[in-house]
């Protein structure tokens, strides 16, 4: 799997502004995986959950990230095949590349062992990552 090199995305809430920080023991990777594509659309690439300085988590899709393409992606997250609706973290941001998505207080991480990137308007997921 390739890590986003020796940088890690900080997230200033306030701002929503991106810059890179050192990884260091503040700012960790909590998990990662890569994805597989689902309902006949090719969805591949690396993704990782940070878990940030401040207690807070983002979920980074990495730079090999795509996706063919449909409808009304969104990024969430799921357990053992499901996907929790109550977890959507936001519109893909792009159909390739580096993005990062906060997870909100309300939702823990741990609980999750999968990445999906979800069609909402058709209720399918186009790809998930299992996470570990």
């Amino acid at each position: 799997m390739k890590l986003l090199s020796t940088a890690i995305i900080a997230i200033t809430a306030a701002t929503l502004s991106f810059s890179p920080v050192a990884a260091d023991d503040t700012n960790t990777i909590a998990a990662s995986g890569s994805f597989t594509g689902a309902n006949d659309h090719i969805t591949t690439g690396g993704v990782q959950i940070v878990k940030t300085a401040d207690g807070g988590a983002v979920v980074i899709l990495d730079s090999d990230f795509s996706l063919d393409g449909a409808p009304d992606p969104r990024v969430g997250l799921g357990k053992d095949g499901e996907y929790v609706a109550a977890t959507d973290l936001g519109k893909l941001q792009n159909l390739t590349g580096v993005q990062v998505y906060v997870v909100p207080p309300s939702v823990n991480v741990d609980d999750f062992n999968e990445v999906y990137i979800w069609c909402l308007q058709f209720n399918v997921s186009l790809g998930s990552a299992d996470i570990s």
